[in-house]
């Protein structure tokens, strides 16, 4: 995961031309010259002064803001990434302070979309290329012959980036990748190896230490006392808790509705005919489950109990009875 994000930033920063992580600067240029390679990246002299011609993977002005506002405006589900528009810079044209979670998603999803119509063909296909190893090989599941040729793919995809970025762009991480597959085939799925659930739990055990001088005690303390106030808070039935609490961004909340809400559909639409006998069980469902019918049941209750007196009905004939008063 880390050689994700470390990937992430080599590239984000050379295209975004970053003091600090670029790998694109004078030093760079003149060592292409030295080497009499790319004579159409090497120093130029223009009234006197030295100056860098534009490279292809370097994103100029305008492509910058467009590349940044993609992200700065980019929404996401909840749960899928962090706010990364928070690391968007558009006045000075950076991204900065992402986490490694931010690579991993930007790598994988975001980076081929918002640098389309932004670079040349040649570097987002190069982009796109090792965007979707890294996505097939953090699949669920892998195929040992699907591995194989994500091996050769890669090996390909990395000769490719050696004709278009700098010299300077390979650091160890980058080579890092062509035994990611060979890793995968051996250790079985990455998601099962990962740090991420790890990282995030200790931050959390970070989180309760107050005093540094005593960390073993404040976790263990704080711990307890967040399990208590956990188990206790069930029993609060009118109390919203972050195990009751409705999504934050839900707008399909139903004010009296047997649920919360009205659910979302996820895939493709299917629609579904309840026969004669799945349509009134439905509807009993819903009658015997919906709170807001407690006042009939009370009322049904009372009426029963004024003319048998202290006789107590049976369940089975106040459901009969809230289905009759309330037919389809």
């Amino acid at each position: 995961m880390h050689i994700e994000k470390n990937v992430c930033d080599n590239i984000v920063g050379t295209l975004l031309n970053l003091s600090r992580g670029g790998k694109d600067n004078i030093k760079v240029r003149k060592d292409l010259q030295d080497m009499g390679i790319r004579s159409y990246l090497h120093p130029k002299m223009r009234n006197g002064k030295e100056y860098l011609p534009q490279a292809c993977y370097t994103l100029a002005s305008k492509e910058r803001d467009i590349f940044l506002s993609i992200l700065k405006n980019l929404k996401v589900p909840d749960g899928y990434a962090s706010n990364i528009s928070r690391c968007v810079n558009l006045k000075e044209h950076k991204l900065s302070n992402l986490k490694s979670h931010d690579g991993h998603i930007l790598m994988q999803d975001l980076l081929p979309i918002c640098l389309r119509g932004v670079v040349e063909k040649k570097v987002l296909s190069v982009i796109t290329n090792l965007s979707d190893f890294f996505k097939r090989l953090c699949a669920k599941s892998l195929d040992p012959e699907e591995v194989d040729q994500l091996q050769v793919r890669v090996v390909l995809t990395l000769c490719e980036m050696e004709k278009i970025f700098p010299p300077s762009f390979f650091t160890i991480m980058i080579h890092l990748i062509i035994h990611l597959s060979i890793e995968a085939k051996l250790g079985g799925p990455i998601q099962y190896r990962w740090m991420y659930p790890i990282e995030r739990y200790l931050m959390g055990l970070k989180a309760l230490v107050k005093n540094r001088a005593y960390p073993e005690g404040y976790i263990a303390e704080r711990y307890i006392v967040s399990e208590c106030l956990t188990f206790c808070s069930r029993y609060f039935s009118d109390v919203e808790i972050i195990f009751s609490r409705p999504p934050r961004n839900d707008r399909n909340i139903q004010k009296r509705y047997i649920f919360s809400s009205g659910g979302r559909p996820i895939g493709t639409l299917n629609t579904k005919i309840l026969d004669m006998r799945s349509l009134p069980q439905a509807n009993r469902y819903i009658l015997l489950h919906s709170d807001k019918l407690s006042p009939y049941r009370q009322e049904f209750l009372e009426s029963e109990r004024a003319i048998y007196g202290g006789i107590q009905n049976s369940k089975r004939t106040e459901d009969k009875w809230l289905v009759e008063k309330f037919p389809r």
